[in-house]
């Protein structure tokens, strides 16, 4: 049995698109296009999931309140990624946002011990992450951190602390660490 004029209008006027209605009804596309026409719809305009709910369709919820990534893995190191319009976002920058409304600051990282956890409630940026730290430091009954680093670093902007509270100077981190790199390359 062919699908009539009528039947085929029907469809296009919920919304469907040619493509579907032809697989549906086994009719010519030319003909759906046609009625499409007459009847002034404009051309179907594919839904675009957004890139939160492209990240839940690559999620598990496990146990314990942890989220396991199910989607495409990035570097060596395995970090959960998302390609999303022509971007690769890390998958714990969108629970991130998910959870705060705002883009991250810095590297997202899991605060909990499921490795990669991607749960919105368990991943924070590096602001985040400096503030717990510094609030488990106080709460151990540790000090606040000195205003200067033995290399007179001003902490304010480059103070940081450790995951058990203990602070050190970023500036000076980072400054070893470049030494180490030169000297390595260097083959000394």
């Amino acid at each position: 049995m062919n699908a009539s004029d009528d039947d085929i209008t029907a469809l296009l006027r919920t919304g469907a698109s040619n493509s579907a209605i032809v697989r549906k009804l086994r009719v010519d596309k030319h003909r759906v296009a046609r009625l499409r026409q007459a009847a002034g719809l404009p051309a179907h305009k594919p839904h675009l999931p957004t890139l939160e709910e492209k990240w839940a369709t690559k999620t598990k919820r496990v146990e314990g309140g942890h989220v396991r990534w199910t989607g495409s893995k990035g570097s060596s190191a395995g970090t959960p990624v998302l390609a999303y319009r022509g971007a690769v976002v890390t998958a714990a920058s969108v629970a991130f946002r998910i959870r705060t409304g705002r883009a991250p600051v810095g590297y997202v990282l899991p605060e909990c011990d499921y490795h990669h956890c991607v749960a919105p409630e368990h991943v924070e940026d590096e602001p985040g992450r400096q503030k717990a730290r510094e609030q488990l430091r106080y709460l151990m009954g540790g000090t606040a951190r000195p205003e200067r680093c033995v290399h007179g670093h001003d902490q304010a902007v480059h103070g940081k602390f450790e995951e058990d509270g203990v602070s050190y100077c970023g500036r000076c981190a980072a400054e070893r660490k470049a030494a180490a790199r030169a000297r390595e390359a260097a083959g000394v």
